[in-house]
Formats: C-alpha cells, structure tokens, sequence
C-alpha cells in the first residue's frame, strides 16, 4: 500500500507529510516487538489507520475519488475523507493508550483508564491539528493540501470532534474485547 500510495501521488509534499505518522510509527513497531509487543488487534488497527494515512496520501484528503463520489450523491460540496482519518486518529489511538496504561500498571483498569486513555487521544489530536498549523505557516501555500480545511472554517474543530468519537466508539466497541487480549498476553509473558 505504501508503494502504491508513493506512485504518482496527486502532490508528493502532500503525500510525505500525510503518510509521515506511518512511516514513523513503522520502524518504532519493529523496534518495540521483541520488548513491548502488542495484541493482535493493536497490530491490525495500526495497519488500516496507515492505510487511511495512505489513500490520503495519495490522492490528498479533499481529493479521494470515492468521497467525492459521495459528496455528488448526496448533493454536498466537501469530501470527507478527512473526517474518516480523524475519526481513525481517535480509534486507535485511544486503544494503543489503554493498552499501555494496562500493561504497564499506569492506571487500573476501568473508567479511570478509560477517561485518560480518551482525554490522551484528544491530547494528541489537539497537538496534530498544531502540526498542521505549524506546517502550514512554515510552508505557506504548499501546506493548503495538507490542512484539507476545504473552506471549512470549523475544520480543526470538527477534526478534534471525530476524534472523540472515534474514542468513544472504540471504547464502547472494542474495550472489553481489548482487555481479554491483553489478559491473555500478560498471563503468557508470566508463564515465560
């Protein structure tokens, strides 16, 4: 996917700074496997997350052919492609939080862990829309693909706002799933 994504991308600077967090996130994987591996549903949420990152790239978020296919459907003038992403940029990193929290005894498991784990994800949102910002100033015009904002004044809002609930979804969904996951990981590490 990351090959496809870098072939012909619609503008490569856009491409490079949306697919970034993937090609971050990548090599820290591989780094921490051995020490600090993760559940298997980690593992693959982290994976469609850089696919979302990917397709982004590629064809710019205000540009997906799919959405913009959507927005003629439904008679809307933006494509929301963005959104998705955003919505993603709550889900899973809301439960690679708790996963971490878990595991390392930061906080017990329960409401606690699960209202930091979301007030971190929307920490963390909150300082990739300044990413944004500071790309945007220091790049001026070049940036305008990457904001995505499509004159949509309340954009970083909105973007802040799908992260929430992609948290809360994913807690709603997925937490109690995620907590037997990773019950059996620390029983097997204990064994060893």
């Amino acid at each position: 996917m990351l090959v496809w994504s870098a072939i012909g991308p619609k503008d490569q600077f856009t491409w490079f700074l949306e697919v970034l967090p993937a090609l971050i996130a990548l090599p820290l994987l591989a780094f921490t496997r051995k020490s600090f591996p993760l559940t298997g549903l980690a593992y693959i949420l982290i994976l469609i997350h850089c696919v979302i990152l990917m397709v982004g790239g590629h064809y710019t978020y205000a540009e997906v052919p799919l959405f913009d296919w959507i927005a003629e459907w439904t008679g809307g003038s933006r494509n929301n492609y963005d959104k998705v992403g955003h919505l993603a940029q709550g889900f899973v990193p809301v439960l690679l939080a708790r996963e971490v929290f878990i595991r390392l005894s930061v906080v017990k498991l329960g409401a606690w862990c699960n209202f930091l784990a979301v007030c971190f994800t929307l920490a963390f949102s909150a300082f990739y829309e300044l990413i944004e910002w500071w790309v945007a100033e220091l790049t001026g015009e070049d940036a305008e693909a990457f904001l995505g904002t499509q004159g949509y004044i309340w954009d970083t809002q909105s973007d802040m706002a799908m992260a929430l609930v992609g948290a809360i979804f994913a807690i709603v969904l997925l937490s109690r799933y995620q907590d037997k996951l990773i019950a059996l990981k620390m029983n097997l590490k204990n064994k060893q």
